[in-house]
């Protein structure tokens, strides 16, 4: 179902061209962008890029991510996102690769995150920045409709549910999991799903 190919590329692109993304910009936030950033393993298979964030970041240390960061001034998300991987996993890929893009997450620690989808190329020889990133797997992405992932906990600080998406054998959280969900069922399967309004758990409140 999720071969490297250029079917899957204009599935990919097909079903963005036909979302309409959502927008927010709450006051006081930062703007950032990370790339869901699409390759091909081994063999054939379709995957996208995780990293582990580097164990002396002074945020999120050790933690699972998407490659990304804040919006430079008069950057555009797509530029960020494009700058990001090329930062942090030595992984340069041109404009015309990004494929769109989806909507804005609104994190606890103060930050509008816009996913960028990138076409990064088969086996793409990577080269990790050891000031941010710990490692990164290619993850196939057949792994994002895991049975019964996504679940939804409930959470007595807040009224939203908390998201966690079954990844490399844990329960994964927002942000991460809010935007791979949402790529999943919009960029893969077509499927209009909203994720602004889905919970961070109370740890990732900083």
């Amino acid at each position: 179902m999720y071969a490297f190919s250029d079917e899957l590329r204009a599935r990919v692109v097909r079903n963005l061209d036909a979302f309409e993304r959502r927008e927010t910009t709450p006051d006081g936030y930062r703007r950032a962008a990370v790339a869901v950033a699409l390759t091909g393993d081994a063999d054939g298979t379709a995957a996208f890029l995780l990293t582990t964030r580097a164990p002396s970041l002074r945020s999120h240390a050790r933690q699972y991510a998407l490659p990304g960061g804040r919006l430079d001034d008069g950057e555009q998300p797509t530029d960020t996102a494009l700058r990001e991987l090329a930062e942090e996993v030595g992984l340069r890929v041109e404009r015309a690769d990004a494929l769109g893009l989806l909507d804005d997450y609104a994190t606890r620690s103060g930050y509008v995150m816009t996913p960028v989808v990138v076409w990064a190329g088969d086996r793409p020889t990577l080269s990790l920045n050891p000031e941010e990133v710990e490692s990164v797997a290619a993850i196939p992405l057949a792994d994002l409709d895991h049975p019964g992932s996504p679940r939804f906990i409930d959470i007595p600080e807040s009224d939203a549910p908390v998201i966690q998406l079954w990844l490399r054998g844990r329960w994964m959280h927002a942000p991460t999991a809010a935007v791979l969900y949402q790529f999943r069922d919009v960029a893969l399967h077509g499927r209009v799903t909203r994720v602004a309004h889905l919970e961070q758990p109370v740890w990732a409140w900083r």
